[in-house]
């Protein structure tokens, strides 16, 4: 019953995945193995759309860490529970909290005997910057608390990039980048503080190649130039490229002859939602505390309220009109929808 829960609710996501972004391309998720022990570890830009977007594309069910202030509410916290999302508490969360991450851990570390995947955010927060930020020495713990019942034990760690063209803008294209896993043992001959040390660095370095990472001493300026080159953020290789280059081996998209074609349908897509996009700019977004959610706020919008919504009108159409014209006005507003967001 567990199992055909997450297989639907996993095609609903995907489906509403599709419906929202332009395109969400992938590379290399077939070197996740499915029958080891692995700990995936991402960059963290978009909230819990980052999450998301690594749940559907995963080759089995994962598991999640993620901060422990989400959990605050009763509802929300049943709901990421009930999609294996694992609170994780941190200094500003309080220290009386900080105990209760030991029972997390070593539930991890129960997931990884069984071979699973666990998904964790190294950074310990998202953010919108457009670089890899330090790494905590979280994910560690949980690798050497892994290690340290069975020293001929290992575990691997994979470093995902995940890059967004326009991090808080509808709409938007995601690239989800695979890097080659990184097997880790535990060595007695080595200080624990200098495995923990070679492993953040690698890890960084390795989640760094695979995102869009605009240095921190020259971020602006570099950021500035790659949007008046207007340089596909989505295609870290790309952009990275063109930064190590000085700016000489940059790639600029080809005109876009559609821009105000796309505009246009952009704006009618709003016309014919306009409930629920009333509903997105009064009620929610105005809310949001964290630009970072702003995506996940929104989409959340999308596959709630929107469905309910094509639902209502396509029932009040057969009411008026019959079965026929309600699927016609049903398939219509679709078929728009998909041109306006794929365009």
């Amino acid at each position: 019953m567990r199992s055909l829960k997450f297989s639907l609710l996993k095609l609903y996501l995907n489906l509403g995945l599709f419906f929202y972004f332009r395109r969400i391309r992938c590379h290399g998720i077939g070197k996740i193995p499915i029958d080891k022990p692995v700990l995936v570890l991402c960059n963290h830009q978009n909230a819990l759309l980052d999450a998301l977007i690594i749940a559907v594309r995963l080759p089995k069910y994962g598991h999640f860490l993620t901060r422990a202030s989400v959990f605050k509410k009763k509802k929300i916290s049943r709901f990421l529970k009930s999609i294996n999302m694992m609170p994780v508490f941190r200094i500003r969360d309080g220290w009386h909290n900080l105990t209760n991450n030991q029972s997390i851990f070593e539930r991890c570390v129960q997931l990884l005997k069984q071979d699973n995947i666990i998904v964790l955010f190294p950074e310990g927060s998202h953010s919108l910057l457009r670089r890899v930020r330090p790494l905590s020495k979280g994910f560690t713990r949980v690798v050497y608390e892994y290690l340290d019942q069975d020293p001929e034990r290992k575990i691997l760690l994979v470093p995902l990039g995940l890059n967004y063209r326009s991090i808080t803008d509808f709409v938007d294209q995601a690239t989800l980048v695979v890097g080659d896993p990184i097997a880790v043992r535990y060595d007695p001959e080595i200080k624990m503080h200098d495995q923990v040390v070679h492993i953040k660095e690698k890890v960084q370095n390795e989640i760094s190649a695979l995102t869009t990472n605009i240095p921190k001493e020259n971020y602006e300026e570099f950021l500035e130039r790659l949007h008046d080159l207007n340089i596909d953020f989505s295609d870290p290789y790309l952009a990275n490229r063109c930064m190590t280059s000085d700016f000489e081996q940059c790639q600029p998209p080809a005109k876009d002859y559609l821009i105000k074609i796309r505009l246009v349908f952009k704006v009618l897509l709003k016309v014919i939602m306009l409930p629920p996009y009333l509903i997105w700019k009064i009620l929610v977004q105005p809310r949001i505390v964290e630009r970072e959610f702003t995506a996940t706020f929104r989409f959340a919008v999308a596959v709630t309220v929107v469905p309910i919504y094509l639902f209502l009108i396509t029932l009040l159409v057969i009411l008026f009109s019959g079965f026929e014209t309600g699927i016609l006005v049903l398939g219509t507003v679709i078929s728009f929808s998909l041109i306006a967001v794929k365009l």
